[in-house]
């Protein structure tokens, strides 16, 4: 017991010690925060601000239009076979895998935007225009320099976002991709099924206006996605009715002549014959009368499998920046500098002391 309270008296002198160590040196401290508020002032204000446009859709299980075209097959005996419904083997959960593809991305650097000054470009144009922070500029220096040499050696060219060719893009039209595939993101909560597409870019009207064209890029993907096979299925079903269609009406034909021909004659084979070309119709009337409900309900499996998402939180023009919080960045910086500080005055100042001695013994 008594050891115990050694102890704890030890460690209660020894952070006193710490707390009076440090308040010997609070001039140090406070012009340390002081400097680390410049610091976060610097830092906060030469980002430039950004507007985050946020876009939550929920994807349509389409359970109850599968069940109402079983119900069609059903109708005209075609059973739950012919229907050919399954999941979907693109689900809402590759949407943020569809974002990063380059087709995706170049297929939305083409879309017309609009900027709060009224100015119409396309977003490869835009995205060029993005301010950048003072040291982003230091930092790529060496880049700037080297291309810059390089275009004394030869003829360079802007490029543009119509002469682009997917298979070889050139390095700008690469980096305009990875500036998009940065700015534009897309999360999916596979507990509620919720997908959330978010832009962020320096102007708030060309943030809701790519937000907005993404998502409709998203429902065409998709949708072409879903309906490709059911339009080959519908398109092959077609060319089968108009094949069945005339193979009946040419049964139907010939059953008429040989009845108009043979109207008043009794004989067996004229009998036969009769029953024989009764029967070719009959059998071409079902097979025709059955593709026909086969195309019906395909023609519904292409109707059904449009609507992809519903769009819950549609995109709206952000009215105040989301980037940077310029206090949170102060604030941050001021602390920084407080532990900095003040790990080196308990213990840096010591250890840095330490060691010169250290050294000065072994010379």
């Amino acid at each position: 017991m008594e050891g115990n309270k050694q102890k704890t008296e030890i460690s209660e002198i020894d952070i006193a010690a710490l707390f009076y160590k440090l308040y010997l040196n609070r001039k140090k401290i406070y012009k340390a925060i002081g400097i680390g508020i410049v610091a976060g002032v610097v830092i906060g204000f030469s980002q430039p601000k950004k507007y985050k446009v946020e876009v939550s859709l929920s994807p349509e299980s389409g359970i109850s239009g599968t069940s109402g075209l079983s119900g069609i097959a059903s109708m005209f005996g075609l059973g739950n076979a012919s229907t050919g419904f399954g999941e979907d083997a693109l689900t809402f959960n590759m949407f943020p895998e569809i974002v990063k593809t380059n087709p995706f991305a170049l297929e939305m650097l083409q879309i017309p935007i609009q900027t709060q000054k009224g100015d119409c470009v396309i977003l490869y144009d835009y995205l060029d225009t993005e301010k950048k922070p003072w040291w982003s500029h230091i930092m790529g220096a060496p880049g700037i320099l080297i291309g810059g040499i390089k275009s004394f050696f030869k003829e360079e060219q802007k490029d543009s976002i119509r002469a682009i060719d997917s298979f070889r893009l050139t390095p700008e039209q690469s980096g305009r991709i990875g500036m998009l595939k940065k700015v534009l993101e897309v999360e999916t909560d596979k507990k509620s099924n919720m997908t959330k597409v978010t832009v962020s870019l320096q102007d708030p009207l060309a943030a809701a206006i790519v937000a907005d064209s993404a998502v409709h890029k998203l429902q065409e993907y998709i949708t072409d996605y879903r309906t490709r096979k059911a339009k080959q299925d519908y398109d092959f079903q077609l060319s089968l009715c108009e094949q069945y269609k005339k193979e009946y009406f040419e049964a139907q034909q010939e059953y008429a002549k040989f009845a108009d021909a043979n109207r008043n004659v009794i004989l067996q084979t004229v009998t036969s014959e009769k029953e024989r070309l009764q029967k070719n119709l009959t059998l071409a009337e079902q097979i025709y009368s059955q593709s026909m409900g086969q195309l019906q309900v395909l023609r519904g499996k292409v109707q059904e499998a449009k609507p992809v998402f519903a769009v819950v939180e549609p995109a709206t023009v952000p009215l105040a920046p989301a980037s940077p919080k310029k206090m949170l960045i102060i604030i941050a910086f001021a602390f920084l500098a407080f532990v900095l500080e003040s790990a080196w005055i308990l213990f840096g100042k010591d250890i840095y002391h330490d060691f010169k001695n250290e050294l000065k013994k072994k010379d």
